[in-house]
């Protein structure tokens, strides 16, 4: 599908509630399936990549319906699967559940769609080998044959900062006899980590380790908050399209995903935190946003994972921002849905951004007036796209998107909501 925008945008002004958080929603169903008894998911994503997870949890034999609220029924334990377990587009769904199933009393076999299956599972097969598991593989890419085992624990030190790999090992120390540790360079999201904890998990946070024992969950009633990674493109929009103000309801506001506000004030972004409460286990409030005069700053260190998935939008605002802003430390952006370093430069200079590739990131030249008059290409990625959309809102001429239709893995009511908010 083919996305246009051409609007004579005077501004973006009203109130939008972010859709509920993908990440916690992955979590919440996954989690929900192991633990005994019954769960109550409220506000559960209709994302495709959380849909995913949930149909592959119905595939193990969990009872999931969905009422206002999605409930979940489990007696704690993992039926054998008769068919392959599709996890779509999910790199989340296919890490956290390579984590889950290694430690079962069943085999199986976890399967991705054409962009999924080029997608690096070494860094969570490698863990796993080394804690007994046994997962075969198509070169370190699915799909994943996974043989369950009994499992022991290690005391793992990542080289990566990765929640999707933190996940997968901690997952699989439910069921490993022991402490198992996970030590990382930085902290990523922790919403793992939150969310056993409130379902009982015998797990401790220090820093950046984590260790966990052998646990059993219980079942109980997760309310789930908007989606900051969602509302990344609200904030930039809000920021770079002159006479805006959003105010964006209920948004998770948990320390270890607020990069992008962390760089917006950075930038000299006029972002402001209202009505900030705790709401199972994770830190939620309202966003104000105000367009804002940018200023170029430097993005490095261990604030990247705590953003990984906004730099393109980011790269999109500093595109807006006076003066040169560097982005590194960033060389994951290349594992993911695509090159995102690579496409995101492609992609933007089309609409006459300054902006140059580096190994680890960008170089980006402002304040550059976006010109458009040009079809610029998603390459299968969800996030990419959005971030195209947002820089063709400042575009004084059309643009075109091939492929806009990838939105709906992650963000069906985008194009809906931004159109609420223009004038």
């Amino acid at each position: 599908m083919q996305k246009v925008i051409d609007k004579n945008i005077k501004g973006l002004n009203g109130t939008v509630t972010i859709p509920s958080d993908k990440s916690i929603s992955h979590r919440a169903v996954m989690f929900a399936s192991l633990a005994k008894g019954k769960s109550i998911i409220k506000n559960f994503s209709k994302g495709q990549d959380p849909l995913s997870s949930l149909k592959v949890c119905r595939a193990l034999g969990i009872d999931a319906q969905f009422s206002d609220d999605l409930i979940i029924y489990s007696s704690g334990k993992l039926s054998t699967p008769i068919t392959a377990l599709d996890c779509g587009n999910s790199g989340t769904t296919m890490r956290l559940m390579s984590g889950i199933l290694a430690g079962q009393n069943f085999n199986s076999v976890l399967i991705g769609d054409e962009s999924l299956s080029k997608r690096p599972m070494k860094r969570v097969i490698e863990p796993l080998t080394l804690m007994g598991g046994e997962i075969q593989s198509n070169g370190y890419k699915s799909p994943l044959k996974v043989n369950g085992k009994k499992l022991h624990s290690i005391d793992y030190v990542s080289k990566l900062a990765s929640a999707q790999v933190k996940s997968c090992i901690l997952l699989a120390g439910l069921y490993a006899e022991g402490k198992t540790t996970f030590t990382e360079p930085y902290i990523s999201r922790d919403h793992t980590e939150r969310m056993l904890k409130y379902m009982g998990a015998n797990i401790c946070s220090d820093k950046n380790t984590v260790t966990i024992e052998k646990s059993e969950l219980e079942g109980k009633t997760i309310e789930i908050c908007g989606d900051i990674s969602s509302a990344a493109y609200f904030i930039a929009a809000g920021l770079i399209v002159p006479n805006s103000k959003i105010i964006l309801k209920n948004t998770g506001l948990n320390p270890t995903r607020t990069g992008i506000i962390e760089a917006a004030l950075k930038m000299g972004g006029n972002v402001e935190i209202l009505d900030k409460k705790t709401v199972s286990g994770e830190e939620v409030g309202d966003i104000q946003i105000s367009y804002s005069d940018l200023k170029s700053c430097i993005i490095e260190g261990e604030i990247i994972p705590r953003l990984i998935d906004e730099l393109p939008v980011i790269a999109v605002m500093a595109t807006q921002a006076e003066g040169t802003t560097v982005i590194k430390d960033a060389q994951d952006l290349r594992n993911k849905e695509s090159d995102r370093i690579k496409a995101v430069v492609t992609e933007l200079q089309k609409l006459g951004a300054d902006i140059e590739e580096t190994q680890d990131g960008f170089i980006i030249n402002g304040k550059k007036a976006l010109k458009g008059n040009a079809e610029v290409e998603t390459y299968h990625d969800h996030r990419l796209a959005m971030s195209l959309f947002v820089a063709g809102l400042i575009c004084e001429n059309p643009v075109s998107i091939n492929g806009f239709e990838w939105v709906d893995i992650s963000f069906p009511e985008f194009d809906q909501l931004f159109n609420t908010l223009t004038l």
